[in-house]
């Protein structure tokens, strides 16, 4: 059974029946500019920004349903902070 997360009035729902796609991206462009000018660059691109922020989108969709995995074997409805440590380990 695959489990996905659908934010509505930013409250988690868990279903089954998939995510919308307006909810299942969730990190600002602003946010991506900042971390790359964080590390060094002095302009970054608007398709740079998107780039980035579609490939952490998808890590941490991974990251994520791994966690969630790790908490229901566990017996647990709750994902901790160690499961998504683990997660990102794999």
């Amino acid at each position: 059974m695959e489990i996905l997360i659908n934010y509505q009035d930013s409250l988690p729902v868990i279903s089954d029946k998939g995510v919308d796609n307006m909810s299942k991206r969730l990190l600002p462009l602003a946010a991506m500019e900042k971390i790359l000018k964080n590390v060094g660059a002095h302009r970054v691109s608007d398709k740079a920004k998107v780039a980035l922020k579609n490939v952490m989108e998808d890590i941490a969709e991974e990251i994520g349903a791994d966690a969630v995995k790790f908490a229901m074997h566990a017996g647990r409805k709750t994902v901790k902070a160690g499961d998504i440590r683990l997660a990102a380990k794999r």
